[in-house]
């Protein structure tokens, strides 16, 4: 039976791109919707399984595409790629703030937001483990557990904690090396697959959205610490 496609939403108000984009990824093998303005996001995510959101950051008649990839992820953790006219580390930060996996500058390559599309549905998708089953990567400290195949977090009382597959990517970097301080540059390199000059606020970012979800208290952090001048380093113990 063959595997059902993978779903690409492609939001932009710019037709050329949309058409574009449509035309790539259904040739790339994806299936594909493609939409102008918020309101028909909605009505598509409403209406069909979507994978993942190339979303926008500047939307014609005023609306904001990091207001609806904040939306997105109020109720989601569906992978979102923001696309930006600008080439700015401050839109790159603020995509990432509200929880966007990964952001495209344009003009862009289309072999390259191809590569990232499959890098971060590739994370998400989780290793196959026999039901029932512990997955053999599974992380466990200060009460929570982290089970990398099935790339699931899990708090002390077995509630589920939704990470974004950039969330989850960077926690469980961190959590495999205790005590291992990690550079920003270094951190940005290992959790994105490709090198790119570091902004320290991106980094930043990620950090701070991460801490809201495992830390008692985000501004006193005690799994996650700061090192000054130099990067971040995880001091959960088992």
């Amino acid at each position: 039976m063959t595997e059902p496609r993978e779903h690409v939403l492609i939001v932009d108000d710019d037709a050329r791109i949309r058409q574009m984009l449509l035309r790539y990824f259904e040739d790339e093998g994806y299936g594909v919707s493609a939409v102008p303005s918020g309101a028909a996001m909605r009505d598509c995510l409403r209406k069909s399984k979507i994978d993942i959101i190339l979303l926008d950051l500047t939307l014609g008649g005023g609306e904001d595409g990091l207001a609806l990839a904040r939306e997105v992820r109020s109720h989601s953790d569906m992978p979102i790629i923001m696309l930006t006219g600008r080439d700015d580390v401050v839109d790159r930060v603020a995509g990432l703030e509200v929880g966007a996996d990964d952001y495209v500058p344009k003009p862009f390559h289309l072999r390259e937001l191809l590569a990232r599309v499959r890098t971060v549905l590739r994370r998400r998708r989780p290793a196959g483990t026999t039901p029932g089953q512990e997955s053999d990567s599974v992380l466990r400290f200060e009460g929570w557990k982290l089970d990398i195949g099935r790339r699931q977090l899990l708090a002390a009382d077995g509630t589920e904690v939704v990470l974004t597959t950039a969330e989850f990517d960077m926690l469980a970097l961190l959590a495999k090396q205790p005590g291992h301080v990690f550079r920003r540059d270094r951190l940005m390199d290992l959790t994105r697959n490709r090198n790119l000059d570091a902004f320290d606020r991106t980094i930043d970012a990620q950090i701070a959205r991460l801490r809201k979800k495992i830390e008692r208290d985000p501004k006193k952090p005690a799994l996650i610490k700061s090192v000054r001048g130099v990067g971040y380093v995880f001091t959960g113990k088992p």
